[in-house]
């Protein structure tokens, strides 16, 4: 933002610590809510993020920040979308600008950024286990007055890992607090029977209104006294399970519940987080909030204000460029060409972990809407999902971003690999994917997934082989398979090409030459048939698409080693295991000479910026690879 263009804020910009937010009356503290959420509209109208969900928790984070002994209290956020007001709030107000660009701030709670980032964020599901690891950790060290409190949405409590820290935080008795925030979304619509649970909990008019008035009835509301607190978690359950007639899911866990309150009422948040305070143990507080709260468009449409671009601050209309002169994006092309698909082979079904819309599924959903399956934040059930239906005669994609494929890779192996089931892996997101940073880059799946006998490894270069690839494994019993692809767009306007098999384990000779061989596998070999274009005069160079790391084709790189004295690989994968690896082992095993140079992610761990701006900090963009064949020649 310009800062002659800065608007003043009313309290906001006294604030630069929770400290100074201390200093606020607590009848002040919606304005400061009001400060901070016109503060991020501003912001993320033209610098993109998460923008619905650190909307919707203003009041909490707010609550929080003036209740708690920050950073002394562990404050730990799930997934990290809806920390924004918490970054503001703790010292980065000046710098938001930078959120999410390269050398700026995170757009995830990051422990090397701030103290107040009490744990390092951007998969869902682990702020359970990580608080309760915590609260443990100062149980030992006789650290009685520190407080723990995890926030996790009502998406992330699909995650089993959530269900595995609740249950362990049950039995450990931890000194510790669960804050709920139900918005009955997580990215798209949540789903499963959890969501269903906290609905009728929510909705229950009966409930609701019996319980405000016995909260007012024992003066909870206006008096934080010791008497209400010893029989309000009694109350709570027993009007649950009076007009619910059911026993409620976290006493069962020997956790604590309170609620659900407003979450957007920050006066009542403040009143409620002091009494809860003082009361040992597991607790969670189920509090209720929109999505989006206090920005029309993003309340409306929550899926799509998850992470809106750039948008009108004042209409909230996206401001959304002409793309229809461009290629398409990889999602796109898979979700028309697996709808496509579908429609002529009954068979075909898709699974995906609450990424309908990201993985463009969503296409496929409105034509065959019961052969698409969203199993919710559950990376592991959506494999093993898969595998059931596999061994049952379907044919299952499984589409899931790389990054969260990680979390599926024991079931990976074990429930499908072993079994050599017929499920194919669509691999979203494949490489560096920029401004989300070192939690969401696709690094390293080329590699761990190399590892796996019975397994066929594929990544298209372009949109056609794209649709070929999809064709060749729905039409065939080929076991395990995956297809790796990246995020953002092709290069191809004319991909719908007539469907053609392809061959396993085949690879294709681009160009043919006699200095360098540049052997590629996926998007990146774009990038490498640029470059030896622009190499012409003064290298006559050969470049080879592997198109698959396993099997791989053996009798092109016999053709390659015999052929170049110098091999350059180039890959949108970590340089560990991956092709840069295969060649070296092939090499090894033949006794060859040639020289290997590899390209590709390096040993460590990529910040965030513009995927552009990454490969060509990594060194396999086109002015990275023209740069190593000079080297070479």
């Amino acid at each position: 933002m310009d800062t002659k263009d800065k608007p003043n804020y009313k309290h906001l910009d006294s604030i630069d610590s929770p400290a100074d937010l201390k200093e606020v009356g607590r009848n002040e503290l919606p304005e400061v809510c009001s400060d901070i959420r016109a503060f991020l509209i501003d912001c993320l109208a033209n610098n993109p993020g998460h923008f619905g969900a650190s909307l919707g928790v203003i009041e909490l984070t707010v609550a929080l920040h003036y209740v708690y002994n920050t950073p002394y209290d562990k404050i730990v956020w799930d997934v990290g979308h809806q920390a924004y007001g918490h970054k503001i709030l703790t010292g980065r107000r000046d710098e938001f600008n930078t959120n999410r660009k390269l050398g700026g701030i995170s757009g995830f709670p990051n422990i090397t950024e701030s103290e107040f980032d009490a744990f390092g964020v951007g998969h869902s599901s682990t702020s359970i286990s990580a608080t309760l690891g915590m609260a443990v950790a100062s149980s030992i060290k006789g650290e009685t007055d520190r407080q723990h409190i995890a926030i996790i949405g009502d998406g992330a409590l699909t995650g089993g890992e959530a269900f595995e820290g609740l249950n362990n935080a049950g039995v450990n008795k931890s000194n510790m607090l669960v804050i709920l925030n139900d918005n009955g979304i997580s990215i798209d619509k949540g789903v499963g029977a959890i969501k269903d649970m906290l609905l009728n909990v929510t909705t229950s008019r009966v409930y609701n209104n019996f319980k405000g008035k016995a909260w007012e009835a024992l003066g909870v509301l206006g008096t934080e006294g010791p008497a209400p607190r010893k029989i309000i978690q009694k109350i709570n359950l027993a009007i649950k399970n009076t007009f619910l007639k059911k026993s409620d899911l976290m006493e069962s866990l020997n956790m604590r519940y309170f609620g659900p309150v407003d979450g957007h009422d920050v006066e009542k948040l403040v009143r409620i987080m002091k009494l809860l305070k003082d009361i040992p143990g597991p607790k969670l507080l189920h509090v209720i909030t929109k999505k989006g709260k206090g920005f029309k468009q993003a309340e409306d449409h929550q899926t799509t204000y998850h992470a809106p671009g750039l948008f009108d601050k004042e209409t909230g209309a996206l401001r959304k460029e002409d793309t229809s002169h461009l290629p398409p994006k990889y999602q796109d092309v898979f979700g028309k060409t697996i709808t496509d698909l579908a429609g002529d082979n009954k068979k075909i079904v898709a699974v995906s972990p609450a990424m309908l819309s990201g993985s463009s599924l969503t296409i496929m959903q409105k034509e065959f809407p019961d052969r698409v399956f969203d199993v919710g934040i559950a990376e592991q059930h959506a494999v093993t999902f898969s595998a059931g239906m596999a061994i049952s005669g379907l044919k299952p994609f499984c589409n899931i971003y790389s990054t969260f494929l990680q979390r599926g890779y024991d079931q990976l192996i074990h429930d499908v690999a072993i079994q050599k089931l017929n499920v194919t892996f669509c691999i979203d997101r494949g490489g560096l994917v920029g401004e989300d940073g070192p939690t969401h880059h696709g690094s390293f799946d080329l590699a761990f997934l190399r590892l796996v006998p019975n397994i066929t490894l594929m990544a298209p270069m372009n949109e056609m082989e794209l649709r070929n690839m999809l064709y060749t494994c729905q039409k065939y019993d080929l076991g395990t398979t995956s297809i790796r692809y990246p995020r953002g767009r092709g290069f191809n306007i004319d991909w719908q090409n007539e469907y053609r098999d392809v061959e396993i384990g085949k690879g294709r000779e681009l160009m043919i030459g006699d200095d360098v061989a540049i052997v590629s596998i996926g998007h990146v070999g774009n990038f490498a048939m640029q470059a030896a274009t622009q190499l012409k005069n003064i290298a006559n160079i050969g470049v080879y698409d592997m198109r698959f790391l396993k099997p791989y084709d053996a009798e092109m790189l016999h053709k390659i080693f015999k052929n170049y004295k110098n091999i350059i690989s180039v890959e949108d994968g970590t340089v560990i295991g991956g092709l840069g690896s295969l060649l070296t082992e092939f090499k090894n095993l033949h006794n060859y000479t040639n020289k290997i140079s590899v390209l590709g992610i390096p040993d460590q761990f990529v910040e965030h910026g513009k995927p552009s701006e990454l490969y060509a900090i990594c060194g396999y963009d086109v002015n990275g690879i023209i740069a190593e064949v000079k080297k070479v020649i």
